[in-house]
């Protein structure tokens, strides 16, 4: 049951932490959870307890960041299944109450695929989460990665990017004077929204979309600002000089965008006006993001019923077939 008269609550990034898969991070990857450490790893009673308070009926759950797009091409496979094979363990052990989004194997796109239909078709998984960099240098747009979205077209589910940290040069360039006091202007304050920013525009000037025409991407935290800065994009990237494309139109219709860790009325009604209201979609980014503000805030929010429940449950329902 929801606090929303009786309506269901689908949160769709929400995070869990593998021991086998995060032994693997090291460096600025390696500073595991902080202050949420303790809640990211409960994928049992404790986590069911606070949806239930909460009023979430529902998490898709997704392994934190970096995930898997940190491991080699060797190696990554194999963990990656390990992994799936354990997140749909974690599912089953509450039924309707937890999905799962697929780990991939990005260093390896061979595998990745076979690992993304494995996933989907054997386990349940509802799409595939991808985080930042491969390898922490390459943007998932290079051609070498599109196999693993045919297979997405294919299996007619999305995939979700998540940020990772920055590349390092721009760590060092951009950001590095001021993260040793403010650690968050690495990632939610800025680096994360820097970086999975410019991942989406490069998949829109890549081309991939009109190879894959029925692809469909999810980004969270209300799109990591291209909705805000669609228009300028839009208008910026066609005026004389540039080869032209339709940024505006490709964005809306291949993107959808999630509220996790984003509860700003006038944010969400702008995105609402951007990218259309079936583009929309619940999550909360939780543990990083307590549970307990994002359906009140949905309570309250000044939206007519049919707009709350497409967001809440409607759209997830229909995007990732629940």
């Amino acid at each position: 049951m929801s606090i929303l008269d009786g309506q269901r609550v689908i949160a769709i990034e929400e995070h869990y932490y593998d021991d086998n898969l995060t032994k693997h991070f090291s460096g600025l990857d390696g500073k595991l959870g902080g202050f949420v450490k303790e809640k990211i790893e409960d994928v049992g009673e404790g986590r069911i307890k606070s949806m239930d308070e909460c009023g979430i009926d529902v998490q898709v759950l997704s392994h934190g960041a970096p995930s898997t797009q940190k491991l080699d091409a060797e190696t990554g496979p194999a963990i990656a299944q390990a992994a799936n094979d354990r997140l749909y363990e974690i599912c089953q052990t509450h039924p309707g109450r937890l999905e799962g989004f697929a780990n991939l194997p990005t260093a390896n796109p061979g595998a990745s695929v076979d690992e993304l239909e494995r996933a989907v078709t054997k386990l349940g998984m509802k799409g595939a989460m991808i985080h930042g960099l491969t390898g922490g240098e390459h943007f998932i747009d290079e051609e070498q990665f599109w196999p693993i979205f045919a297979a997405a077209e294919q299996l007619d589910v999305p995939i979700y990017l998540h940020p990772g940290i920055p590349h390092q040069a721009v760590i060092d360039v951009y950001l590095k004077d001021y993260i040793e006091k403010y650690p968050g202007f690495l990632n939610a304050g800025w680096g994360f929204t820097m970086e999975t920013a410019t991942a989406g525009i490069r998949l829109v000037l890549s081309g991939v979309f009109e190879k894959h025409p029925n692809l469909k991407i999810i980004l969270g935290h209300l799109g990591e600002t291209l909705p805000f800065l669609m228009w300028r994009i839009d208008l910026a990237l066609n005026r004389p000089g540039n080869d032209g494309v339709a940024f505006r139109d490709i964005f809306s219709k291949h993107f959808y965008i999630t509220t996790s860790g984003f509860f700003s009325d006038p944010a969400l009604l702008f995105c609402i006006q951007e990218m259309g209201i079936d583009h929309v979609l619940f999550a909360i980014d939780y543990p990083f993001v307590p549970n307990e503000p994002g359906p009140k805030w949905m309570e309250r929010i000044m939206l007519n019923a049919e707009d709350k429940a497409k967001i809440l449950h409607g759209n997830s329902e229909r995007l990732l077939k629940m």
